[in-house]
């Protein structure tokens, strides 16, 4: 590929990135990755200045002003940093700056990995607040800002203008908690800190924002023109004052030497703080030679972020063990000859999932070659082949869980194994979340931390373990706890009387959701019933097919399953159904409901549907009876009229029904 082709496409994937680190919180690459791609494009540009570009990802901020918020002007741009990547380049940088200034002073902060924003006050009060975009123009997230505890709302003996510019960041501890609450949730897990953060900033319902407990370092006055500063560290030290977070170091050095260990210093504790940093920053102390040196149209000539390459170390692979997680998911882990890497020792690395180790064929008593993803998870990227050991095997992950001895579930499919044991302790928060909810068993005082208390007592082992507990066990567990606990347990005991459907969704039997619940129950009237079916029983009921049918069969198998339900049993828990269907006006058909309706919700209208016998779908086909649309109701209309399938209004649908029962 000739120059021109190299730089083009070089730009394009520059800017995909762009697009997905800053616009939409989500990369792909590393940022070494991508740092690696600006540099070779920096080096073909100067190499080409015929094909110079102002809108080349070289000289412009790679974020935009995206269309969810108010677009902000920055009255001050809010520029970028120069990288660099070895104490060579920042010698030159050293050379550059002093054969302008002359001697100077340079402060070294950590370079904080974060969202930039810009902070505006006016006689002291908290106006408004914006991201970098692309440095020019950015994001209205005032809202969202003023739900950060540590940013001021009101100074005291503040000048009359004052910009501050900030990175917004999540704490370590903080991402952790998040990340445990999500998983116990079955949601998502939040890739990093920093991406947690930028999307955290940028959510439309400040209560989000809230909920996120993001935090903010400030390190930058941008107006100091109006203000009587004479450098870096008295602007700092007055940002303090007036009650901002700032960096918790930022040493003054006079010689490059110091600046260097200093540096190194900071890359080696970095696995202690309770932030991310990818780098420090070196700037000019003083003011008055920042002037002199000014800026690029992307960077300040002043000022330069050394970005620490991601440390790679070789290491022995011991074990790897499995660990099962709170929704059932096995994970695991390799246990390693320990090593420093980042400022930390470490013993033990992630290995992902199953497809991970068959990619890499990681095998115990291997070398393998061990970095910090996101410089805070270690994990394995690669084998070291010449160093594998003559008799090792490949890993083969367990077909039973190590924690309760049930069967795995193993889709070939998914790079998930779970765990199929009803009663399986790692995942029994959950599971007692699940059997509790509303849809389920809906048990009045069973939430999360009240939940917790009875395990943390050891008073709860399974949901069966619910049904057996007093008053006088609950007593020492809280506050008001008479109130509680006689609250509860009223809320157990109703349950007791909850359908046979909601019964079998509690269970959380995997492929069982709540409309497979209603079926199975309306079909066999009672779990003994079910439990005697055969697969092939299950499989000729409408809506009931294979996968589920093997999946209550493998469940019911299980001896943990069986303990279960002879406990509830015991414990006098409803067994029996009652038919979900009023009556069978509409056996048989199949009804789709589209479009904007008005005199239903959609819930409604699809529980109405299966309280009359008839099956509400999301989809039509040849099968479907007839389709009521509201308005705008788009694709489905139209392939209803290909299919020659009638279409009812709302008020339609409802006189056919009234008719009908008449």
């Amino acid at each position: 590929m000739d120059a021109l082709g190299q730089i083009t496409a070089l730009r394009e994937t520059l800017r995909y990135h762009n697009e997905k680190y800053y616009n939409e919180d989500a990369p792909e690459i590393s940022d070494y990755e991508y740092d690696m791609m600006q540099r070779e494009l920096r080096a073909l540009e100067a190499e080409h200045p015929e094909l110079a570009d102002e809108n080349s990802p070289t000289r412009r901020v790679g974020g935009s002003a995206s269309g969810r918020f108010a677009k902000v002007q920055h009255a001050y741009p809010l520029e970028s940093l120069q990288d660099v990547f070895s104490f060579d380049e920042l010698t030159e940088f050293y050379t550059r700056v002093e054969g302008a200034v002359g001697q100077t002073e340079y402060v070294v902060e950590y370079k904080i990995d974060g969202l930039s924003v810009a902070l505006e006050y006016v006689d002291g009060v908290f106006v408004r607040g914006a991201t970098r975009g692309d440095g020019q123009v950015g994001e209205d997230v005032t809202a969202n800002l003023k739900t950060i505890r540590e940013i001021p709302q009101k100074l005291e003996n503040a000048p009359p203008h004052l910009i501050v510019r900030g990175e917004v960041y999540m704490k370590r501890s903080v991402f952790e908690m998040l990340n445990r609450e999500l998983e116990l949730h079955e949601k998502p897990l939040l890739a990093n800190p920093r991406n947690a953060a930028a999307g955290s900033l940028r959510q439309k319902d400040s209560r989000i924002t809230k909920a996120r407990k993001l935090s903010i370092f400030c390190f930058n006055i941008q107006n100091t023109d109006e203000l009587a500063l004479e450098s870096h560290t008295a602007a700092l030290d007055y940002l303090k004052r007036l009650g901002f977070p700032v960096s918790p170091r930022y040493p003054v050095y006079a010689a490059p030497m110091e600046v260097q260990r200093e540096i190194e210093h900071m890359g080696e504790t970095r696995g202690e703080l309770d932030f991310d940093i990818d780098g420090a920053v070196v700037k000019v102390n003083s003011f008055a030679q920042r002037s002199v040196l000014g800026s690029t149209a992307k960077f300040p000539r002043w000022a330069a972020a050394y970005k620490y390459p991601p440390e790679v170390k070789q290491t022995l692979l011991r074990d790897i063990v499995i660990s099962v997680g709170r929704t059932g998911v096995l994970t695991p882990n390799a246990v390693l000859e320990p090593v420093r890497l980042a400022g930390t020792t470490v013993a033990h690395a992630t290995l992902h999932n199953r497809d991970f180790i068959r990619q890499l064929d990681v095998r115990i008593g291997d070398t393998v070659s061990v970095r910090k993803a996101g410089e805070i998870i270690p994990e394995i990227i690669g084998v070291v082949a010449d160093k594998r050991p003559a008799q090792t095997q490949p890993y083969e992950m367990p077909a039973f869980c190590p924690v309760c001895g049930a069967p795995v579930f193993n889709d070939e499919e998914e790079a998930a194994i779970r765990c199929t044991g009803a009663a399986c302790p790692a995942q029994l928060l959950r599971n007692l979340m699940h059997f509790a909810s509303r849809d389920a068993m809906d048990i009045d005082g069973c939430g999360e931390g009240n939940l917790q208390k009875l395990i943390d007592a050891g008073l709860v082992k399974s949901a069966a373990d619910l049904y057996d507990l007093t008053v006088e066990q609950l007593l020492p567990l809280g506050k008001k706890v008479d109130t509680w606990a006689n609250n509860l347990l009223r809320g157990i005991e109703a349950s007791k009387t909850r359908d046979l459907s909601r019964l079998l969704f509690a269970f959380g039997i995997r492929h069982v959701g709540q409309k497979a619940g209603r079926v199975l129950s309306d079909h066999f009237g009672s779990l003994d019933a079910l439990l005697a079916a055969s697969v092939e029983e299950m499989t000729a009921i409408r809506d009931i097919g294979q996968t589920t049918a093997e999946s209550i069969a493998a469940w019911r198998a299980l001896e943990q399953s069986q303990v279960l339900i002879e406990k509830l049993r015991a414990a006098g828990v409803n067994f029996i159904g009652e038919k979900t269907a009023k009556s069978d006006l509409l056996a048989g058909k199949t009804i789709v409901a589209t479009g904007s309706l008005t005199l239903y919700t959609r819930k409604e209208i699809n529980d109405l549907i299966e309280s009359l016998g008839g099956k509400a779908s999301g989809s039509v086909s040849k099968k479907t009876s007839y389709v009521v649309a509201g308005e705008n109701a788009g694709s489905k209309l139209q392939k209803a009229a290909e299919l020659g399938i009638p279409v009812l209004t709302e008020e339609e649908f409802k006189k056919m029904i009234e008719q009908e029962e008449s």
